[in-house]
């Protein structure tokens, strides 16, 4: 075989080589966008208790949902007490005493804030979400603008009279 012929040879098994990665590579990273899209979670945060896991939990997310889950936190500080903070299930729950209110969890493309009595709150909030029981109700936000704070402060503080998972009624 002369050297052309073993070049063009070389060429094209480079070139199907290169491919095979390519597919290999653009695979994986199908797979990856799909995991993603299944749990839909913008963040793969750990369980922990306290400010501080909840803090770098909204630090570590994408935008526009780092500006929408900072909003929800600050208002909750503003509103309630003796707040509790915790990373729960990926998501940021905030409570009183020994009791669970409500969390903030961040998904591709938008921020539910959901309280785990919902169907208790005046007016009931119109997101009934998969999987967190059949009183949690809450609200879909894809940005900052689609906060009503008068209304969620509301909700946050009618939540903080009635928590959640043993908590004392206040």
């Amino acid at each position: 075989m002369s050297t052309v012929a073993r070049a063009g040879h070389n060429s094209v098994e480079s070139i199907i080589k290169s491919s095979r990665t390519s597919a290999k590579t653009a695979n994986a990273k199908t797979a990856t966008k799909l995991l993603v899209a299944m749990t839909g979670k913008a963040s793969p945060a750990k369980a922990a208790e306290g400010d501080g896991p909840v803090f770098a939990y909204i630090a570590s997310l994408p935008q526009p949902q780092r500006d929408i889950a900072e909003r929800i936190d600050g208002l909750a500080a503003e509103q309630i007490s003796d707040l509790r903070r915790a990373v729960k299930w990926g998501m940021a729950y905030y409570g009183v005493g020994g009791g669970w209110c409500f969390s903030s969890g961040a998904f591709v493309g938008h921020v539910k804030l959901m309280f785990i009595r919902g169907t208790e709150l005046e007016p009931e909030p119109p997101v009934t979400p998969v999987g967190m029981g059949k009183s949690a109700r809450g609200v879909e936000l894809a940005s900052v603008d689609d906060l009503d704070v008068r209304l969620a402060a509301s909700w946050m503080r009618q939540a903080a009279a009635m928590p959640f998972f043993g908590g004392k009624k206040r």
